[in-house]
């Protein structure tokens, strides 16, 4: 996928989510600082029903687009989810989890020469 599409699939998916009444959705921009995806995307749910429910109404969504081999990471957790579209990573959070985890301010910190290869 182009940066353009993968730019444009971003967008549709932060209007999934807000659709969805998940709370501070977030993006990041990862190029040039991670070779795992281009994009990360974190939110918030409300109750672990709301994030299990948002999670599966994504991964739904993305597959119906064509997004393929997206995987869903944490089903068995009541307080994180973490929906792998390949060229973005979609964390959704309890509010106290997503606070003690912090990663918007690890992933906006780190400087294109510190880049990070997993």
């Amino acid at each position: 996928m182009q940066f353009k599409e993968i730019d444009q699939l971003r967008k549709e998916i932060e209007q999934i989510l807000h659709d969805n009444k998940a709370v501070e959705v977030k993006s990041i921009n990862l190029k040039g600082k991670t070779s795992i995806a281009d994009f990360m995307i974190i939110a918030s749910g409300n109750s672990s029903r709301h994030i299990q429910a948002i999670s599966e109404i994504l991964l739904e969504k993305l597959k119906k687009k064509g997004v393929k081999n997206c995987r869903l990471e944490g089903r068995s957790s009541s307080e994180w989810k973490l929906i792998d579209a390949i060229d973005i990573i979609i964390h959704i959070f309890h509010p106290e989890k997503r606070k003690f985890y912090d990663l918007e301010r690890m992933w906006s910190e780190l400087m294109p020469k510190e880049r990070l290869t997993i």
